[in-house]
């Protein structure tokens, strides 16, 4: 499947619906017949315990295993630490390893493409590869940016989220300029939006009114599913 799109999910501020956003946006690919990896890129584990695993801690192989292995330059076999999951999705779990993963990375031999390194292993079997990034600009986000087609972008429609989207924009932009020249950014989903508040609207209309112009603000999770 050489035409694999890889999207990262990201927002450095958390409780946006990054992890919810990837569920459902995996699920309903996998029910259209496609091929779906979904891969946990933070280390509370939240995707991988959503998919009932809830004890990552117990899992033997995780994304952490795998990069590790990439980082010591040791044999990489991606498909032992794979889980089938029964609604038609692939995961890559991940547990609370990955954070001391992070700090190993720093210091690593081109420690920006360990995860598209991974990734590029079995890419060739899926249609869509999903990655659910951790609440940061951190290693580990890099890492996914410099892996993924695109980007995008949960974001609440409260105050803060929206203030935090114009350093996400910054990083990426920053990411694209300097490690990964063909990331582009799908667009901007609104999450866990009360339409009939006016914060809600007013918020909303903010981000298009900011944003609209350069990048797609999704009307509707409807719309990022199926069009």
């Amino acid at each position: 499947m050489s035409n694999c799109k890889v999207i990262a999910l990201t927002n450095q501020k958390g409780g946006v619906g990054k992890t919810t956003t990837a569920v459902n946006l995996g699920v309903a690919l996998a029910q259209q017949g496609k091929k779906v990896l979904l891969i946990d890129a933070d280390a509370q584990a939240n995707l991988t315990m959503s998919l009932g695993y809830s004890r990552p801690d117990d899992l033997p192989d995780t994304l952490s295993t795998i990069m590790q292995d990439i980082i010591d330059d040791k044999p990489v076999d991606v498909s032992r630490s794979i889980l089938h999951h029964d609604e038609g999705v692939d995961l890559l779990p991940s547990n609370i390893e990955l954070s001391g993963l992070e700090v190993r990375l720093i210091n690593a031999i081109s420690r920006e493409s360990v995860l598209k390194t991974c990734i590029n292993e079995v890419k060739k079997n899926y249609d869509t590869v999903l990655v659910d990034c951790m609440p940061s600009l951190g290693m580990l986000t890099i890492n996914a940016l410099a892996a993924a087609d695109s980007v995008v972008i949960p974001t609440q429609p409260h105050y803060l989220s929206a203030k935090g989207l114009e350093l996400l924009l910054r990083s990426v932009s920053k990411v694209k300029r300097q490690i990964n020249p063909h990331l582009r950014i799908d667009g901007i989903l609104m999450t866990m939006v009360m339409p009939r508040t006016n914060i809600s609207k007013e918020i909303t209309a903010t981000v298009k009114s900011a944003y609209g112009q350069r990048i797609k603000v999704f009307d509707t999770q409807k719309e990022l599913i199926f069009n």
